[in-house]
């Protein structure tokens, strides 16, 4: 076995535990909670009512992208998702791109979650309490890949079920007025495109099944159902959620609150579902951030095993067979990021690292069959990943190039050194 297929360093590799349903929730459990209490407000203040456009644009880019990424895995089951496609299918340097981009954005992506998880929880310190939930839930993960799938389940079913009640008394009260959903008053083609790449941070978890390729049981089989499955129930659930969102507080007031859903609920006459609606923000946040962690030391894990980053952190545990001291440094890195970093500019800069993440993946995916029938969708996908990442607010873009370019410096120097 080589490292590329799934042997450590530290001579253990990584356990096939995971099911379809495992893999189903893992995915929905990164992607619920980041969508829904992170980026409709920003996505809101730069289209208005078209953000329901960027929202099905978003979906277009993010099947798009999904296809690909599927028929990817069940070619290359192992750890590291596009990290490992890239570099197979279009060469090392793409691949290590494509890794340093997922590592980087995914990373302020898990500080934006860890904020959110203090905002709702204490607000007043919000950057404490960030700080010990990434602590625990790393603690989580160190415990095994079970008990992570466990704990996602219970997370999933108690957001679903606080999202429902959501839904049903924005839906279902007169405060609602179908009027504010016309997309005609929407900042424009612009502002549409900013919003679908703010969205496009929303429906980024179902990466986290690819990523965890190595820890599938039948991968071939498991990773192309996984993968559609969990985009399709969370875009269900994103559109219900925007309509009853948007149609209580309209485009202004959802574009200008910090708590979306508590608004809502509270505009639509039943204050007494704030609180519940806090615990379930909170609860999405702590999802998503478990599943982010897991992705993240995944591919750091791939990456390490290359030695595109220290070769320590391939060790896989001997007994909880996961990958601890990439977990470890993870967890240390978000800590240290949720103690200082602001949420609302996470989210832009981690949209364009993962943006540039699948638009590897695309590109990888267009090589696998060269008829034309078999490139339409990552040829769409590409277009799209590369038009939202310039899309978005210039400073998210600005920031995002110079990391790419931080991590191109790293490589060729790393190359340099290793040539001498």
């Amino acid at each position: 076995m080589t490292q590329s297929e799934g042997q450590s360093p530290g001579g253990a590799a990584l356990r096939r535990t995971l099911g379809l349903g495992d893999a189903v929730v893992i995915g929905l459990g990164s992607m619920v909670g980041a969508g829904i209490f992170a980026a409709l407000a920003p996505a809101a203040h730069a289209a208005g009512s078209g953000l329901l456009l960027g929202l099905a644009l978003a979906a277009v880019v993010a099947y798009c992208n999904a296809t690909s990424s599927a028929r990817l895995a069940a070619l290359y089951p192992a750890s590291g998702g596009t990290y490992v496609y890239g570099r197979e299918r279009l060469g090392a340097f793409w691949g290590y791109l494509a890794g340093w981009s997922f590592v980087v954005g995914k990373t302020a992506s898990c500080a934006a979650m860890a904020l959110t998880v203090g905002a709702y929880v204490w607000p007043g310190q919000a950057h404490a309490v960030a700080v010990a939930a990434v602590v625990a839930l790393t603690a989580v993960n160190y415990g095994g890949m079970q008990k992570s799938a466990l704990l996602t389940r219970v997370i999933v079913a108690l957001v679903l079920a606080v999202l429902t009640s959501v839904v049903v008394v924005c839906l279902g009260a007169g405060a609602a007025d179908a009027s504010r959903l016309d997309v005609g008053r929407s900042g424009g083609a612009a502002g549409v495109l900013q919003a679908a790449g703010l969205l496009f941070f929303a429906f980024a978890g179902y990466a986290r099944i690819a990523t965890l390729g190595e820890e599938v049981r039948h991968p071939q089989r498991t990773i192309p159902r996984a993968i559609p499955l969990a985009l399709g129930i969370a875009l269900v659930v994103y559109a219900a959620v925007a309509v009853a969102v948007l149609s209580v507080l309209g485009p202004d007031g959802l574009g200008h609150t910090a708590a979306p859903l508590a608004d809502a609920v509270r505009a639509a006459g039943v204050p007494g579902l704030v609180p519940v609606v806090r615990v379930g923000a909170a609860v999405a946040a702590l999802g998503s951030l478990l599943a982010l962690i897991l992705g993240v030391s995944r591919t750091t894990l791939a990456m390490a095993r290359d030695r595109h980053l220290p070769g320590g952190l391939a060790v896989v545990h001997p007994r909880y067979h996961v990958p601890h001291r990439a977990e470890l440094a993870v967890g240390a890195v978000v800590a240290a990021l949720a103690a200082t970093v602001d949420v609302r500019g996470a989210i832009g800069f981690s949209s364009f690292g993962v943006l540039a993440y699948y638009a590897i993946a695309n590109a990888s995916a267009w090589t696998l069959n060269p008829s034309p029938a078999s490139r339409v969708v990552p040829a769409v996908g590409l277009v799209g990943c590369v038009t939202l990442a310039f899309a978005l607010p210039a400073v998210s873009v600005g920031v995002g190039a110079g990391v790419l370019v931080v991590g191109v410096v790293a490589y060729g120097v790393r190359r340099w050194g290793a040539a001498r």
